[in-house]
């Protein structure tokens, strides 16, 4: 399926989003949020998609909001309470990445920057090619930061790093990204859709319900505090025990085979 801003492709469990602008390196505008807030909204109740790809076109991820449309100042007329509904309204599409039960990973073949670069940092995992650059970048347009990067990069770096790299808008290779433990793998142009296909496809073949009930634990524990966590893993946990696949990985477990997950 294709809407022109956005490129959907469903298969196996996998749905894939392209981004799809690269003549603007995939910026992103108000049509191809609309279609990606649409597509998350339907995901989060479709229990037939177990991993959610979020991607670029071309040789780009995001680079951030549509410079070029800021540049024209079309939006400074309209009031600025309703100029802040409509943008935490758009920033809606980083929030159901982060929180969606289903695995998120962005897969990053080239620049990732502002709104973009947040979009890859609300996803579960980041996969990218050695050739990405990845950078708050809102210092230089004289923004303060949006789709919710201080929020993820704080949890992922820490506050002094995270910090940093708002005020500087440093521009960071994949590499350096990696060792800030933003990036969890990188591998060459060439290998990005193979290794990231593998890594995809254990996702989407393995327990979906217990899966979604990790993400949920996850995102509690980037908040709550610890008798909170213990509390939400007992209940998963036990809710788990009935679910098909836990019983036959079990099973296959002790006759040392390898378990076969159908996501029920």
């Amino acid at each position: 399926i294709m809407a022109n801003e956005l490129i959907i492709d469903k298969n196996n469990g996998i749905l894939k989003l392209t981004m799809n602008r690269p003549d603007r390196r995939n910026a992103l505008n108000q049509a191809m949020l609309d279609s990606l807030y649409d597509e998350l909204i339907k995901a989060e109740n479709d229990s037939s998609v177990r991993v959610i790809v979020l991607t670029g076109a071309g040789n780009a991820f995001c680079a951030s909001g549509d410079v070029k449309d800021m540049a024209d100042g079309k939006k400074n007329s309209i009031p600025t309470q309703e100029n802040t509904a409509n943008l935490r309204h758009m920033m809606e599409t980083s929030r159901i990445l982060h929180e969606i039960p289903t695995p998120t990973i962005a897969l990053i073949p080239g620049a990732a920057a502002g709104a973009g670069f947040s979009l890859a940092l609300a996803c579960d995992m980041r996969i990218a090619s050695e050739n990405a650059k990845l950078t708050t970048a809102f210092a230089k347009v004289g923004f303060p930061g949006d789709f919710g990067g201080t929020f993820y990069l704080t949890q992922m770096v820490g506050t002094a790093k995270a910090r940093e790299l708002y005020y500087l808008a440093s521009i960071l290779t994949a590499n350096e990204a990696k060792d800030l433990g933003i990036i969890n793998h990188v591998t060459s142009e060439n290998e990005l859709d193979e290794f990231s296909a593998n890594i995809i496809q254990q996702i989407a073949t393995g327990p979906t319900t217990a899966l979604r009930y990790m993400k949920k634990n996850m995102n509690l524990a980037e908040k709550g505090n610890l008798n909170q966590s213990l509390d939400s893993e007992a209940l998963y946990q036990t809710l788990c025990r009935d679910t098909e696949d836990h019983q036959n990985a079990a099973k296959a477990f002790v006759e040392k085979k390898k378990p076969v997950f159908t996501g029920r």
